[in-house]
């Protein structure tokens, strides 16, 4: 099997889907105008990868609440300290960062829905 995609539950898909488009560089494939709003982006490599849709009769997880390793976002950085400042500028927030003694560099924010978003350059590519 090949993975498709992840979907979550959200608040506000517009404002969610424009900064994901607008600081991330994913795309909007498809984007549903009426309710549940389902919405799907694509990375740079063309794959789906998220779904945004919005629910109000489910729960909508309460991401500033929980650690960031119980769910994060990861993304391929060139560079994740420019990455970092570029995000930061935008409205993200800092939560860690980690660099290995491999010459990876990890850096873990929060969009600036409290959504944990990893940015990865690693200096061996998985």
């Amino acid at each position: 099997m090949v993975f498709e995609h992840l979907a979550l539950n959200v608040k506000n898909i517009k404002d969610i889907k424009d900064w994901y488009v607008a600081n991330v560089g994913l795309k909007v494939v498809s984007e549903q105008t009426e309710a549940p709003f389902m919405t799907f982006l694509e990375d740079s490599s063309g794959c789906v990868i998220l779904e945004l849709y919005h629910r109000p009769d489910e729960e909508i997880t309460n991401f500033k609440a929980k650690h960031p390793l119980t769910f994060h976002m990861a993304f391929v950085s060139k560079n994740a300290e420019k990455d970092k400042i570029r995000l930061l500028d935008k409205g993200a927030s800092f939560v860690e960062e980690i660099k290995k003694s491999d010459g990876s560099h990890l850096v873990m924010l929060r969009d600036p829905w409290g959504m944990p978003l990893q940015l990865c350059h690693r200096a061996i590519a998985f």
